[in-house]
């Protein structure tokens, strides 16, 4: 067995998809980048890795027939592996969120691996499988926003804070379920349009950056928040902005980054579309098992550009943007590993 074996069975490049999950997360909830949200991004990473390993596990007789090439069809990793390997990453996970964050992040571990398990073993090929997946990348946000630490909201105003990133991303998911129902013997052209149109949705919901006014009004006093950490919030002006009067510096200050927000916002929301929104498109002109899995592959490394305009909408419009750089590594990687 090689080491390349277990990377396609446990889709590694697909991974780079579970980051910013994390980091929109906390970005909405006000949480700084730090050793604990590594930590996070780490667990979510070693639990996603888990539920694929699983999934090769559980459809090893399906695959057999559909998909031979696979690891576990094809022999080159016994289906037993396969499950010591689900097992020792969900066990990895769950000791990684303990060591980020106690209770609060055990708390979304425990039940994010219990959805990953629950989905493989029995769900699959039941009507609350889309739920199931959607609810693992919801609880996916949730994580990086409660992430305890020093200035950490409480639980339930990290939640609140995170809801729409989470929903949104759940919306994502159930799409990308609904399609890859179809990966095999393709779709009636119903599916992708209507996935299609929650993508749209999903777009014009994360491109509806609201204007902070009350920022403006704070920067106006010259006390901008001291609340949101110093990487949520985007770079001022050079040497003459520091010869400004202090109100001025802050109101400068304030615009300066609602704009970089919000263009950050827009382009991760375009760029989306424009690959995961594409593909779907191509989908609904010929709706085949090979448009329809090209959609699916699109829309696993196409959610980075999903999570880029979250986290600037949530006030990180540098982290966003970085994010976003995440897309065109991912998109290459997923040409030599499938992500499917």
């Amino acid at each position: 067995m090689r080491l390349a074996d277990l990377a396609l069975l446990v889709r590694a490049p697909a991974a780079l998809s579970v980051p910013g999950d994390v980091i929109a997360g906390a970005a909405a909830a006000g949480r700084p980048l730090g050793a604990r949200t590594f930590s996070v991004i780490g667990s979510s990473v070693c639990l996603y890795w888990a539920g694929m390993a699983l999934n090769d596990y559980a459809d090893a007789a399906v695959d057999s027939v559909e998909r031979p090439e696979r690891p576990v069809p094809s022999g080159r990793v016994p289906r037993r592996t396969a499950l010591a390997v689900a097992g020792g990453l969900t066990a990895a996970g769950i000791g990684l969120a303990a060591v980020a964050g106690g209770r609060r992040s055990v708390g979304v571990a425990v039940p994010l691996a219990g959805l990953v398990w629950a989905y493989d073993l029995k769900l699959k090929s039941t009507a609350a499988g889309g739920f199931a997946m959607a609810g693992a990348r919801m609880l996916d946000v949730l994580a990086g926003a409660v992430v305890p630490g020093p200035g950490a909201a409480s639980v339930g105003t990290a939640l609140r804070g995170a809801a729409v990133p989470a929903a949104l991303v759940g919306a994502h998911t159930g799409t990308l379920m609904a399609l890859s129902r179809h990966e095999i013997g393709g779709a009636p052209v119903r599916v992708p349009v209507r996935t299609l149109g929650v993508s749209v949705a999903t777009v014009l919901a994360a491109a509806a950056v609201p204007v902070a006014w009350a920022d403006y009004g704070r920067a106006a006093k010259g006390c901008v928040s001291s609340a949101a950490p110093s990487w949520l919030v985007a770079p001022r002006g050079g040497a003459a902005d520091r010869h400004s009067p202090a109100p001025l510096r802050g109101v400068a200050g304030a615009a300066s980054s609602m704009r970089l927000r919000t263009a950050v916002t827009v382009a991760g929301a375009l760029a989306y579309l424009g690959t995961y929104g594409t593909a779907q498109a191509r989908a609904v002109q010929e709706p085949s098992a090979e448009n329809v899995r090209r959609a699916v592959g699109a829309g696993i490394v196409g959610l980075v550009p999903l999570q880029a305009a979250l986290t600037a909408r949530g006030g990180a419009p540098v982290v966003g943007a970085v994010l976003g750089l995440v897309h065109p590594l991912a998109r290459r990687l997923a040409r030599r590993i499938s992500p499917t």
